[in-house]
């Protein structure tokens, strides 16, 4: 039997750190691998990406192409009929303040709340959400529950 502790990495062999700066007979004494003068040759230099030394880089050479909608989107929620079916009693309204009070949604939500058919919802509730999906519409319509799409 053999311990954790007394298990080698026999892989591959363990290779020793170059040590630089440690004097001219050392392969990497004088400027330590770093060249001469400048930003690079201090310690705490970081490269950023991009930089050409001065020049103005390519990426604002170039021009902008194409259109994003990342800047007009707004978030919405996504809550599913299973979720109205356990946090919800019958009579219940279900909209936006109600679902803010339980818990189930942020402070602030400029998309709205959008109704998906996952799972099944037996109770009889009272729903105002600004976007169901088409299959979360026919299981309401099939057990005749009441709901409102707000704009």
């Amino acid at each position: 039997m053999f311990n954790l502790s007394e298990m080698k990495d026999t892989s591959r062999p363990s290779k020793s750190s170059r040590r630089i700066g440690r004097g001219l007979g050392s392969k990497r004494g004088g400027h330590a691998g770093r060249g001469g003068k400048g930003d690079s040759h201090r310690s705490g230099y970081r490269k950023r990406f991009g930089y050409e030394g001065g020049q103005v880089p390519l990426y604002r050479k170039l021009p902008i192409r194409g259109f994003t909608r990342g800047l007009f989107v707004k978030e919405s929620q996504a809550i599913s009929l299973a979720k109205i079916e356990q946090y919800y009693r019958d009579g219940e309204t279900v909209n936006m303040e109600t679902l803010r009070e339980k818990g189930l949604i942020p402070r602030k939500l400029p998309g709205g709340i959008k109704i998906l058919a996952v799972g099944n919802l037996t109770k009889k509730v009272k729903i105002e959400a600004h976007g169901f999906s088409e299959s979360a519409k026919q299981k309401l319509d099939e057990k005749s529950i009441s709901y409102t799409v707000l704009s």
